[in-house]
């Protein structure tokens, strides 16, 4: 019998889930037995990241973890996304995990929304990364050989361009210094597409750029015919 103790994680699919997952998985007295995200209706993306669905069941595929994919409406009322939310957490509940996790760092707000909503059906919520400074998460971030593509923007802290570019040394260097270099405020959100916890890069070439809901957000697309952008480990 598996003594573990059994952990959802709260899946965005961003280099910060990735961190706190790999952080969660070297910890030998728990086991991780799924990842949930929500994903929006109609246009079957990662909710706010903008990535497509199938992109994430690649994410999904390659580290090895079932999915539970929580479906929401565009501009989804909050009682909405906290009822189908409840309902994903209470069939993992009724299987018997009291420990969600998540890949927040320092908004106390979120952590006590979480927190709070969590409690109610008597779960806990548990944060691998928390209070990490967010430059020193980046250094282990390229230490562990992750990588990882900007999807949104907020264009009111950076210009558009960001969007679409890897969180490569460059792209920090370009970083306006009153944004954080995780984003953690909002400034931008990522696809992680290699990294220890990936048993296979994921495969992807870049689509358009488009501006939508006051966001600037780059497609990704599935591997097609045509330029592929490709991880390290791939070019190898």
């Amino acid at each position: 019998m598996d003594e573990r103790e059994p952990v959802l994680f709260c899946w965005s699919g961003g280099k910060d889930s990735a961190m706190a997952l790999h952080a969660l998985l070297q910890d030998a007295k728990v086991r991780v037995v799924a990842l949930l995200t929500t994903v929006t209706e109609g246009y079957d993306r990662i909710s706010m990241h903008g990535v497509r669905r199938e992109l994430l069941q690649q994410q999904a595929e390659s580290i090895g973890l079932p999915l539970h994919e929580v479906f929401i409406p565009p501009e989804c009322a909050n009682s909405i996304y906290e009822a189908r939310t409840e309902a994903a957490l209470r069939t993992h509940f009724q299987n018997g995990v009291r420990k969600v996790a998540f890949g927040d760092i320092f908004l106390e707000d979120l952590r006590a929304y979480r927190e709070k909503n969590l409690a109610r059906m008597g779960m806990t919520a548990i944060f691998p990364i928390w209070k990490c400074d967010s430059r020193e998460l980046i250094d282990s971030f390229h230490a562990h050989g992750f990588r990882s593509i900007a999807v949104c923007v907020d264009p009111k802290v950076l210009d558009r361009t960001f969007a679409g570019r890897e969180l490569d040394a460059s792209f920090f260097a370009d970083l306006p210094a009153h944004a954080d270099c995780c984003g953690e405020n909002g400034e931008f959100h990522t696809f992680a597409f290699d990294g220890p916890i990936f048993k296979e890069a994921i495969r992807f070439q870049l689509g358009e750029r488009v501006e939508r809901d006051s966001f600037v957000f780059c497609d990704l697309l599935m591997e097609r015919e045509g330029q592929i952008y490709e991880s390290a480990s791939s070019k190898a």
